[in-house]
């Protein structure tokens, strides 16, 4: 998976919100699971995966549904972008064997 930037956490964000509170989990591990497949043909193969783009988790976000880009005062928008941060932080903490206290969030 490329590097996250800012315009990734804004498009799997949307995404989430166009789906039910309890969808975003899965449809998030998703996401990053397309964009990790993405970036591995990108790398074998020199072109961008036809459905799931260049890697990035915009590129993959951009194959779902997506909301308007609410505002940052919407409670469901926000509980989107902290359903992905917890992923990313889990998943960063997974790979240099960190454990996170998400439970202090």
């Amino acid at each position: 998976m490329r590097p996250v930037l800012h315009s990734d956490l804004v498009a799997v964000s949307r995404a989430l919100h166009a789906v039910p509170e309890a969808r975003r989990g899965g449809v998030c591990r998703v996401i990053l699971a397309q964009a990790r497949w993405a970036d591995a043909y990108r790398a074998a193969l020199g072109r961008a995966h036809p459905d799931w783009g260049d890697g990035s988790l915009a590129a993959a976000a951009a194959c779902h549904p997506q909301s308007r880009e609410p505002f940052l005062s919407d409670p469901e928008y926000l509980h989107c972008l902290w359903v992905l941060v917890t992923v990313l932080l889990r998943r960063a903490g997974r790979h240099q064997g960190k454990k996170m206290p998400l439970a202090d969030l």
